[in-house]
């Protein structure tokens, strides 16, 4: 089959069009004739050699898609060739056939084209699992977004206001924050201009949010801390912006009885990534057939040209998903 073979660890120039063995699948498990993939930063860190990969997991990049069945396993119920349907994947998204256990899988609702669907695995599962499981996130609570226009920021916005949150976003652009704001967040901050501790302050009359979801890490950390509430919760998803901390002062987390949770998605179990995707198609893919929720895409490209989709992932230029069609 065809697929996108990483050479050696390395820069984008590594990313090679190839032939790869069609994977087999088990008895509990579909193969799937993928239609679309998209990009995460996962990929770009594995591509470096830099993230660890799940035991057992395809050395093709990617972790979700969309596509076809092409053949169920003895096991699976419920499915049947030529049924639609997306998830998450442990690797092998880039590629023109991936196997998916079939718990794990989702249907595509109707209305979703499969540039979409593959659009919101990754991204909508790591934002519902970060705001819901690990940040007791609740209605009329505030949570505040950074990076609010990757990926995973524009599903937690919508995710957080659908729960009937309010939400407070950082971003780097008036693009991004104009994007932000129309996705429902009730304040945008641009982190190159302000202060974003301070408008939390001014936000919530200085009592802080509940909850934070941050990619930054080392740089942002005393301005975390001095933006939760009593009670608080902090989930960090990445450290874009360094991740050792010098000097770190306890007395505010345990003055303020913070939790702080560190999370990566994609080395969980199986049993975990079933139950999170059966919480996440009961409680939110609804609103994806309905249109209350939608997934958010930059650009799509075809397979070929990935390199460039890591690219504009790499300079931090996309507002939403970054998708290949296969």
């Amino acid at each position: 089959m065809r697929a996108i073979i990483v050479e050696q660890p390395g820069g984008i120039e590594q990313l090679k069009a190839g032939e790869y063995p069609k994977p087999v699948p088990a008895d509990r498990e579909l193969l799937v004739r993928v239609k679309a993939t998209a990009i995460n930063r996962a990929d770009i860190l594995k591509r470096r050699g830099l993230y660890p990969a799940a035991a057992g997991a395809s050395p093709i990049l990617g972790l979700e898609m969309s596509g076809v069945v092409e053949q169920a396993g003895a096991a699976c119920e419920g499915w049947k060739a030529g049924d639609r349907v997306f998830g998450l994947l442990p690797g092998g998204g880039y590629a023109e056939y991936a196997v998916i256990p079939g718990e794990m899988a989702m249907r595509i609702p109707d209305r979703l084209s499969f540039e979409e669907a593959a659009a919101i695995p990754e991204v909508f599962l790591t934002a519902y699992q970060t705001l819901f499981w690990q940040g007791g996130l609740a209605a009329g609570q505030w949570v505040l977004i950074h990076a609010g226009a990757s990926g995973v920021g524009t599903a937690a916005i919508q995710l957080a206001k659908h729960k009937g949150a309010k939400v407070i976003v950082t971003a780097g652009t008036d693009e991004k924050l104009a994007v932000c704001r129309s996705l429902g967040a009730d304040i945008a901050v641009n982190y190159k201009q302000s202060s974003f501790d301070e408008e939390v302050k001014r936000a919530t009359g200085g009592q802080g949010v509940q909850l934070i979801l941050d990619f930054i890490g080392a740089s942002y950390w005393e301005r975390n801390i001095a933006s939760l509430a009593v009670d608080s919760r902090m989930v960090l998803i990445s450290s874009l912006g360094g991740s050792k901390v010098e000097n770190v002062d306890l007395a505010a987390i345990y003055a303020k009885r913070i939790t702080i949770i560190g999370t990566l998605l994609s080395t969980r179990s199986v049993e975990y990534k079933t139950q999170l995707t059966r919480d996440f198609v009961r409680d939110a893919l609804p609103a994806f057939a309905d249109g209350s929720l939608k997934p958010i895409i930059d650009t799509v490209y075809p397979l070929e040209e990935v390199g460039e989709a890591h690219r504009r992932m790499e300079e931090n230029k996309n507002i939403g998903k970054l998708v290949l069609t296969v």
